[in-house]
């Protein structure tokens, strides 16, 4: 008499939908790559360089009244084009482009493995509750520390255009909504795969 077959973990719906996440997982990793080997190229002879700045309680004008007539706003963000940036400020951008490229690399090739295991119908266990928050670490590491050295880029690209006579005022350094949520996230998904692998082993305990 044949032995059942053991019930399917993953209907073809769910494994279809996690073939989809590792495609796309594998499109933004390539993304994140060239994205940040093209700002590194770009900003690399140090000249006319582009900067995202983020600003605080500044105002200026834009052309938004009749006849582009000068209005009053504030600013909160913009680009600015320095010729050149001071060497702190040069390195700081590329190691906040190269830690961009290696936090998503990082996340992405972590929760490819998380699925792949998945996909072979192992979805709690100590790996994998590891692998969810070793991600969850990461990212937070690249949502506090790429804004940092991005600010370092945007206070030298003001600096010198300046001639440092810009106060700037305080900036946000981190942007704490999305950090906070993330580590929430992060604690939420660690927390369900510690329960699952838990629960898992204590059933497997009990047959």
């Amino acid at each position: 008499m044949a032995s059942p077959r053991p019930p399917r973990v993953l209907s073809r719906s769910d494994a279809a939908s996690l073939w989809f996440f590792v495609v796309a997982g594998a499109a933004i990793a390539v993304w994140a790559v060239v994205r940040s080997i093209a700002n590194i190229i770009a900003a690399a002879p140090n000249q006319n360089v582009r900067v995202a700045v983020p600003f605080l309680d500044s105002s200026a004008q834009a052309p938004l009244g009749p006849d582009g007539a000068p209005v009053a706003i504030e600013l909160t963000g913009g680009v600015v084009t320095a010729p050149s940036l001071p060497p702190a400020s040069l390195w700081s951008l590329f190691i906040a482009e190269g830690l961009f490229a290696a936090v998503v690399i990082t996340v992405v090739i972590l929760l490819l493995v998380l699925t792949a295991d998945i996909l072979r119908g192992r979805i709690f266990s100590r790996r994998n509750t590891a692998l969810v928050s070793a991600a969850g670490i990461v990212a937070l590491v690249g949502i506090a520390g790429v804004p940092f050295f991005q600010n370092m880029v945007a206070n030298g690209a003001i600096a010198w255009l300046s001639e440092r006579t810009y106060d700037r005022g305080d900036v946000q350094l981190v942007d704490l909504p999305s950090l906070i949520g993330v580590a929430f996230v992060a604690a939420l998904a660690s927390t369900a795969f510690a329960v699952g692998d838990r629960l898992q082993r204590d059933t497997e305990g009990l047959v």
